[in-house]
């Protein structure tokens, strides 16, 4: 009598949460987990009626083509979902945000184009995560950004043609990576992947089948067969002209930075403008070859061949100029730190000042290893000259200015 009461008391205990839908078969597991197998039943969505303490659902093989917000309210315990095989091709945002138990969530075998990844934000448990054989042709760089435990994650026969440089940082845990059967397009946007392959320990199943499409020269050729010369990163070199040395302006200073980039492919030039009063950024050039401005910035003017001009320099444009240098491979940047200071006897003044200081007619700053402690670069000092007999004058006419250029760099000379 007491065995029977013992199995009615436990059956009482358990039966409540052994809620099953009549096409599923559940049953408690050795190491007290609840099971709800629902593979292969035809099943055309996500079934109702389960209990909320399973821990394992199984959902592979059946005609499922859509997940909703609510599509797993009734499991928030889950641990190891298996939706492989089906017919997915909408996941709605919010479908997996609540499964913060999750750790096991295969996706494979689907038509799944979209995915909303902030849904993976919340799942800083997962370990395995299978979205191969779908229709993935992209994913932003930070997807996978918040799974800390991430051992195992499977993306190979997708119709991925790109990968944002880092999309694997930040993965501490991974152990195995596919990416195979991908049809990628060997620009330079991939030559990291390259790179990376060579470095980490991650295990990258048959890397040999990680082909190159395109381009044509590629095709056929592994991922991390690229050649280096074929992907350059960018160099950067920031030089300040100066020719106006014994002359007389009467419009002010015109501050010339000439900015020369080097790599493959052909970097784009972009400046960057900080003063006291202002940020400004400049993609690309504002003057066009008949001399118009292109854009608002007329302040600052940006040419084709890398050169920038700031007409009528005052102290209101003292401040940090900064030159980009940014292709397929990365990004270098070099700084100048430019002052403006006026003096009776300019030449004098900065050599008493400074006994390193001297007479140039032009100097370059450049980009390397060693980065600047600062974060500025170096810094010029431009002098300029006013002669005693215009400061004695009134009335409406602009003085003349006599203008002797020093360039005082202080700090280190930066290469790359």
């Amino acid at each position: 009598m007491r065995p029977l009461l013992c199995c009615l008391g436990l059956a009482a205990l358990l039966g409540p949460s052994l809620a099953c839908p009549s096409t599923c078969s559940c049953s408690v597991k050795k190491n007290g987990r609840l099971l709800a197998e629902c593979a292969y039943k035809d099943l055309q969505e996500v079934p109702k009626g389960l209990s909320s303490n399973v821990t394992i659902l199984t959902l592979s093989a059946n005609r499922i083509s859509w997940l909703g917000q609510g599509s797993f309210a009734e499991v928030p315990e889950v641990q190891s979902l298996w939706l492989g095989y089906n017919q997915i091709g909408v996941v709605e945002p919010g479908a997996f945000a609540l499964l913060v138990h999750l750790k096991n969530l295969d996706l494979s075998h689907n038509k799944i184009a979209d995915f909303p990844w902030q849904d993976l934000r919340n799942l800083s448990g997962l370990q395995i995560l299978k979205m191969n054989n779908n229709r993935l042709a992209g994913l932003p760089r930070d997807a996978f950004r918040s799974l800390k435990d991430l051992r195992s994650l499977w993306l190979n026969d997708n119709e991925l043609t790109t990968l944002a440089d880092g999309t694997f940082n930040n993965l501490p845990s991974l152990s195995q990576l596919q990416i195979f059967n991908n049809p990628f397009n060997c620009s330079c946007k991939v030559f990291w992947l390259k790179k990376w392959t060579e470095n980490t320990s991650v295990s990258i199943t048959k890397g040999g089948s990680t082909l190159c499409v395109a381009p044509s020269k590629l095709k056929g050729r592994a991922v991390t067969d690229i050649p280096d010369q074929h992907c350059v990163a960018p160099s950067v070199q920031l030089t300040y002209l100066s020719n106006l040395d014994n002359t007389v302006m009467y419009d002010g200073l015109t501050l010339t930075l000439h900015c020369s980039v080097a790599g493959n492919p052909p970097p784009e030039i972009r400046w960057k403008i900080q003063t006291s009063s202002r940020r400004v950024e400049i993609s690309g050039p504002n003057v066009a070859r008949d001399g118009n401005i292109k854009q608002s910035q007329e302040r600052f003017l940006v040419f084709k061949n890398g050169t920038m001009a700031i007409p009528k320099f005052s102290k209101e444009d003292e401040g940090i100029y900064t030159c980009l240098a940014v292709n397929d491979v990365g990004t270098r940047d070099v700084s100048v730190n430019v002052a403006l200071a006026g003096s009776e006897n300019p030449a004098e003044d900065l050599l008493r000042d400074d006994p390193l200081a001297s007479h140039l007619g032009g100097q370059s700053c450049y980009k390397g290893d060693e980065m600047d402690p600062s974060g500025v670069g170096e810094k010029l000092v431009i002098v300029y000259h006013i002669p005693r007999e215009s400061k004695s004058r009134a009335g409406g006419v602009a003085p003349q200015v006599h203008l002797g250029t020093l360039l005082l760099a202080l700090g280190i000379v930066l290469c790359c």
